[in-house]
C-alpha cells in the first residue's frame, strides 16, 4: 500500500472507500472543511454569474427543501441545493467537485438532519442564500453560505 499522503482522495473510488473506513467523526469534520474553503466562494460566484437556467434549478431545489416531508426527501433536496448552487457559479472546475463528493455529501447533510431538532431546522438558512444569489448579492451569499456551514459545523461537532 502506498503512504497515506501519496493517495488521491479526490479519487471518486478512493474517497469513498476513505469515506467508509475513517473515523466517522474525523471524516465528517474533513469534509466539512472542504466545504467551507469552497462552498462560500462558489455561493459568491453563483450571485454573480447564474443563468436564468441555474437559477431556476437552485430555485427548485430550494423550493423542495419547503416542502420536505421527511428526512429523505430533505436529503435529496438539500443535496441538489448545494450541487445547484456549484453549478450555478459558471466555473467549470468546480462542477465535477460536486458530482465527485455527492455520496458523502450525502451521508452528512443526513447526518446533519438527523441531529437537529427537526429535519428541516437550516431551511431559513438556505433561504437566506438563495435570496442572496437570487439577488445577485455576493458578498451576501458567500457571508450566507458561510453561516449555514457554520449551523452544519455545530451539528457535527455537538
Amino acid at each position: 500500500m502506498r503512504p497515506r499522503h501519496a493517495w488521491n482522495p479526490l479519487d471518486a473510488d478512493v474517497l469513498d472507500w476513505y469515506s467508509r473506513v475513517a473515523e466517522p467523526m474525523q471524516f465528517a469534520l474533513k469534509l466539512q472543511e472542504m466545504r467551507e474553503m469552497i462552498e462560500p466562494y462558489a455561493a459568491g460566484l453563483a450571485a454573480a454569474s447564474h443563468s436564468d437556467e441555474t437559477l431556476g434549478a437552485l430555485a427548485a431545489a430550494h423550493a423542495a427543501m419547503a416542502a420536505a416531508r421527511n428526512v429523505d426527501e430533505w436529503v435529496r433536496a438539500d443535496l441538489q441545493f448545494h450541487l445547484s448552487v456549484l453549478i450555478a457559479c459558471s466555473n467549470e472546475l468546480l462542477i465535477p467537485l460536486g458530482t465527485l463528493i455527492e455520496r458523502t455529501l450525502e451521508a452528512q447533510l443526513r447526518l446533519n438532519a438527523k441531529r437537529a431538532d427537526v429535519f428541516n431546522a437550516s431551511l431559513a438558512e438556505h433561504t437566506a442564500v438563495f435570496e442572496a444569489i437570487r439577488a445577485r448579492d455576493a458578498p451576501a451569499a458567500r457571508d450566507a453560505m458561510a453561516r449555514l456551514l457554520g449551523v452544519m459545523r455545530g451539528r457535527i461537532e455537538a
